[in-house]
């Protein structure tokens, strides 16, 4: 019989000599009891577990890319010299404003539009905190779509920043459809 056996063994009859049951200090059964046939009290959703999560999440992701855009925006450009054997570039436009010599495609101005009209209707219905979180994000968007445009106008063939133009103008119509959801959301709350 090795070391570990012995070990195996003792472990064995210390166990086998521990009380069966141990009561307990009061009797616990009246809480049980009470604690099963209570019917259960409705839980709340924190408001912040729906519409101004939302809301914050979209706000702190508009505000982190117009950060971004801005800083890639103020970096000087280093012109790299093209690879003798790498692949050209092809870029083919989409609907979207690249400097002054593309437009936006129709969905997106009739979307626009449409957000636009009502956005300061809707604005007026959120808290004042919210309503200038978000007028100083769409300032800061609109800020950096002007920035690219012009920067485009310098550089119209720079796909990064036809790019940054692409995705600035989704952050935008995404803000305004957030803005637009949060105060249908709170319209239709009773228990605000």
């Amino acid at each position: 019989m090795n070391e570990t056996d012995e070990f195996d063994d003792e472990l064995m009859a210390r166990a086998a000599a521990l009380p069966k049951d141990i009561a307990p200090g009061r009797d616990l059964w009246p809480g049980i009891e009470q604690a099963i046939t209570a019917p259960a009290a409705p839980r709340r959703r924190a408001v912040w577990d729906t519409v101004w999560a939302k809301a914050a999440s979209v706000l702190l992701l508009v505000g982190a890319s117009s950060t971004i855009t801005y800083l890639l925006m103020e970096q000087p450009v280093n012109p790299t010299t093209p690879v003798a054997d790498a692949p050209a570039l092809i870029f083919e436009p989409a609907a979207g404003s690249f400097g002054t010599q593309y437009n936006l495609g129709p969905d997106y101005l009739d979307a626009r539009r449409n957000l636009v009209s009502s956005l300061d209707a809707k604005l007026a219905e959120l808290p004042e905190e919210t309503r200038e979180a978000v007028m100083t994000n769409l300032e800061t968007i609109r800020k950096a779509i002007a920035d690219i445009n012009s920067a485009l106008a310098r550089q119209p063939d720079n796909v990064l920043l036809q790019e940054l133009l692409l995705n600035t103008y989704r952050e935008e119509l995404d803000l305004m459809i957030t803005v637009d959801g949060a105060a249908n959301a709170a319209m239709r709350r009773g228990d605000i």
